[in-house]
This record gives structure tokens, sequence and C-alpha cells, in this order.
């Protein structure tokens, strides 16, 4: 049984800093792009970065370049979102995903797996 199992949201004030957390199990992800998608109230859910489980390669939305980093550990079968310089707008509750595509890693389409979403929100 395919699991992803974020942790590391919370509360945090504009300017601040936190750390996502998630958590693979149940079976090989080297082929997959592994990802986070964000979705805020009233809003879709929305690409924010993402990274290929073999090569390393990342991809980023546009509004979080330069603030959002996000990296893997193979021997934990973890990936990390790095969350600097939040703003209110980051708001959202945050999705890990495992995406069978790696060559569109931004694309919900091809997102097999999700986990259960972490809260992030941003105060002013």
């Amino acid at each position: 049984q395919v699991q992803l199992v974020e942790s590391g949201g919370g509360l945090v004030q504009a300017g601040g800093s936190l750390r996502l957390s998630c958590v693979a199990s149940g079976r090989t992800f080297s082929n997959y792009a592994m990802g986070w998608f964000r979705q805020a109230p009233g809003k879709e859910r929305e690409f924010v970065a993402a990274i290929s489980w073999s090569r390393g390669n990342t991809y980023y939305a546009d509004s979080v370049k330069g603030r959002f980093t996000i990296s893997r550990d193979n021997a934990k079968n973890t990936v990390y979102l790095q969350m600097n310089s939040l703003k209110p707008e980051d708001t959202a509750v945050y999705y890990c995903a495992a995406n069978a595509n790696p060559a569109a890693p931004m694309s919900q389409t091809f997102v097999a797996h999700w986990g259960q979403g972490t809260q992030v929100t941003v105060s002013s």
C-alpha cells in the first residue's frame, strides 16, 4: 500500500520559515517525480515544486522561486520543502504528490498518489 505522509506544517509569521517533510512508502519511486502542490481556500490546487527522484532535477512555480527549496533523501525515502520568506499568500494546505510522468513534473494529470495534506498558515 502506497503512502505519502506529510508533516511540518503550522502557523508562522510573515518572513518566517517552515520545512515540510513527506515520507514515501509502499513502492519504489525511482521512476517518479515527487512534488508539492497547494490549495488555498476558494482556489484550485496549484503546483509548487517538484524533484525527479533519480536525477534530482528540480522545478518551481514562479511564485516560490528563490524562496522555496525542494530536496530529497533517497536513503530515508523522504522529500522536503524548505520554505523561507513566507508570505500570507503562501497560506494553504500543502500536498505531497508522486508523479508517474517525470517528463511532466508540474502536471496534476499524472499524479498517481497524494498525501493527506498539511496546513500552512502565514500571518501578516
